[in-house]
This record gives structure tokens, sequence and C-alpha cells, in this order.
């Protein structure tokens, strides 16, 4: 049953699409870097639009929380 928990918890963060693009840059980023011989320039290109992407989806989240008839979550917290 504590076995349940754990992989719970582990795998709760996944549900965040933050999370999730974060996980997907660092991953093509590595690759890229030590699976490939690609350009530096790829590597930060791919970081530079992962980064773009997260930012877009925290934005998108405040507007959410700040809209009229939004829910009342704290704000920092969704994502």
């Amino acid at each position: 049953m504590a076995e349940k928990g754990t992989w719970r918890r582990l795998v709760q963060p996944l549900s965040s699409r933050k999370v999730r693009v974060a996980l997907a840059t660092v991953a093509a980023a590595f690759l890229a870097e030590w699976g490939w011989n690609v350009d530096e320039e790829l590597v930060l290109t791919i970081l530079g639009v992962g980064v773009a992407l997260i930012l877009g989806i925290a934005h998108e989240d405040m507007g959410r929380l700040s809209a009229p008839g939004a829910p009342s979550k704290t704000r920092g917290t969704s994502g």
C-alpha cells in the first residue's frame, strides 16, 4: 500500500504541462549534445524553445486565474 502512495507521489508532477515540457526539453538537449553530433546552436535553440513554451504556459495559467469567474486557486501553485 505504501508503494502505491510513493509511486503516485513520483508520477503526480507529470500531470503538469510545464514539467512535461521541461523534461522533454532537457531530454532533447541531452540527446543532441551527447547522442548525436549537432551544433551548439541547435542545442541552444532547443533550450530556447523549451523555455518559451514554459513561460507561455505560465502566462496562460496566470491569465486563467485572473479571469472573471476563475476558480479561487492560490497564485503560483498551478501548472
